[in-house]
């Protein structure tokens, strides 16, 4: 398998140095997250330039918060940075992020996220000039001297984050990847990501694994494994605060531990938050554990996926256990 590593240092200057290591370690791809006070795309300027060979994406970009050329010029900047080794990762987010927090509408986010792939493989396409022109049913864009000189690649790859049965079925007939949630089980992507891809591309005609499967790994490595368990708890708890995320449980038939993390963040308690999420179902999800046993855990994705994106919790973990899990993140699954 290609290790990816999920950026999570705490401040754009701590993600550039986390990627630089995550190279120098033998890493295959870096990406960063996006969140109402962290920005998608401009730490991987930096990013291209402090590393040489190792490829750099979202993962994941706000899908609905730009418009369409954003995304395109974004990424195209960023891939001649690079040098070629750009890859775009889009989400849709929920309703409350688009509407709260960035004040945009929010509605039809498979159809729409569908559409914006398409329209964004249009962009890079007429990078050579001729103009570009897209009529959809939520874009209309007109640009008749659009260029874009110096372009590294003819296409880039787009990534789609998706969790739900239409934003996976979106994924297959357009995407080049799925990025899986971190708070997705094996078995969701087992019986319910990898069925759904391998549908939808047979419906348009996309050969079998046009799509591939890009799955979040949590990964919690401490000397002592209670230590390791409570703060992966920490973070799947505050994950099931969300109910879309609930069709997870109800496939583990635990409907109940969504509703204790619920009940719990109306009281700010984020230990009950950890404490409503069995230790069965953290071996599903994540690979929490001491430093010895985390190679051989890490295996048990290896059905499911060519590239686990290492995720290092952070709710509710003191700095020094997330510095300590992602030291032994870059130990223990660098090949340098």
């Amino acid at each position: 398998m290609d290790i990816g590593m999920i950026l999570v240092g705490g401040s754009a200057s701590a993600d550039v140095d986390l990627a630089v290591r995550a190279e120098a370690a033998g890493f295959d791809s870096v990406f960063t997250i996006e969140f109402f006070n962290r920005h998608g795309y401009v730490p991987l300027g930096a990013i291209a330039h402090a590393t040489r060979r190792i490829r750099i994406g979202t993962g994941i970009a706000n899908a609905f918060t730009r418009s369409p050329l954003l995304h395109a010029s974004a990424a195209m900047d960023l891939d001649e940075l690079s040098g070629g080794r750009m890859i775009v990762g889009l989400g849709s987010a929920t309703r409350r992020m688009n509407e709260d927090w960035y004040d945009v509408p929010f509605s039809a986010p498979a159809a729409r996220m569908r559409e914006l792939v398409q329209l964004l493989r249009g962009a890079f396409a007429a990078a050579g000039g001729g103009g570009f022109r897209w009529e959809g049913d939520f874009w209309k864009i007109q640009v008749p001297i659009y260029s874009r000189p110096g372009a590294a690649r003819e296409t880039i790859p787009i990534w789609i984050a998706a969790v739900n049965r239409g934003m996976i079925a979106a994924a297959g007939a357009v995407a080049d990847g799925l990025v899986g949630h971190p708070i997705a089980s094996r078995r969701w992507h087992r019986e319910v990501t990898i069925p759904g891809l391998r549908a939808a591309e047979a419906a348009v005609g996309r050969p079998e694994g046009a799509c591939k499967l890009k799955p979040y790994v949590m990964i919690s490595i401490q000397d002592k494994r209670e230590d390791a368990l409570r703060d992966a708890k920490n973070q799947i708890g505050f994950y099931f605060t969300t109910a879309l995320y609930h069709t997870i449980l109800d496939l583990h038939g635990m409907r109940e531990v969504g509703k204790q993390c619920r009940a719990a963040l109306r009281r700010f308690d984020v230990a009950a938050m950890a404490a409503a999420v069995p230790d069965e179902l953290v071996d599903e999800i994540a690979i929490a554990c001491t430093p010895d046993e985390a190679v051989d855990r890490l295996t048990q994705w290896q059905e499911l996926t060519d590239e686990p994106l290492l995720y290092a919790p952070s709710v509710g973990v003191p700095q020094d256990r997330l510095r300590s899990n992602q030291d032994a993140m870059l130990d223990l699954f660098g090949r340098s």
